[in-house]
């Protein structure tokens, strides 16, 4: 499985893997934002699924049943880099949003910052390729991957 784009002035990226963070990316306050596990299902019969967090809420088994995929939890940042890092930076899209997502975003092929009510830190912010209105709109640019093209071009 992979969704393959042909970004001109940077060339062809085979995207194999989207790490998602969760609290404050595709959930706020602990509570899923509403349609994201719908559009994380329909992705994932293109590329395969990976949910990091750091557990803010203590909510882990609810929000993994609500999405339907495994939740990894992992506290630091550089811990999501790592994990970025063994998937092969290359063949990863990443979404984030808080201080401990910006070296993910930073390192993997394309970073994406997700902007919601919980906000996004500066530096993650700084580390991204791309700033995204919300992790609906987010999701949306795997699954029109033109959006992808028409951000990106050089």
């Amino acid at each position: 499985m992979a969704i393959k784009i042909d970004i001109p002035q940077r060339g062809v990226i085979e995207l194999q893997h989207a790490v998602f963070d969760v609290n404050g990316t595709l959930a706020v306050d602990g509570a899923i934002i509403p349609g994201a596990d719908e559009r994380l299902k329909k992705l994932s019969e293109h590329i395969t699924i990976h949910l990091v967090t750091s557990g803010t809420h203590g909510n882990l088994a609810t929000i993994q049943q609500a999405l339907g995929f495994p939740i990894h939890e992992i506290l630091r940042g550089d811990e999501k880099m790592r994990y970025v890092q063994n998937l092969g930076p290359a063949s990863v899209i990443a979404f984030g949003n808080g201080m401990n997502d910006a070296s993910m975003l930073r390192l993997a092929a394309i970073g994406v910052v997700v902007i919601t009510p919980e906000g996004i830190a500066a530096k993650t912010l700084q580390g991204a390729d791309i700033v995204s209105y919300g992790p609906l709109q987010a999701i949306d640019l795997l699954l029109k991957p033109n959006r992808l093209i028409a951000t990106l071009r050089g």
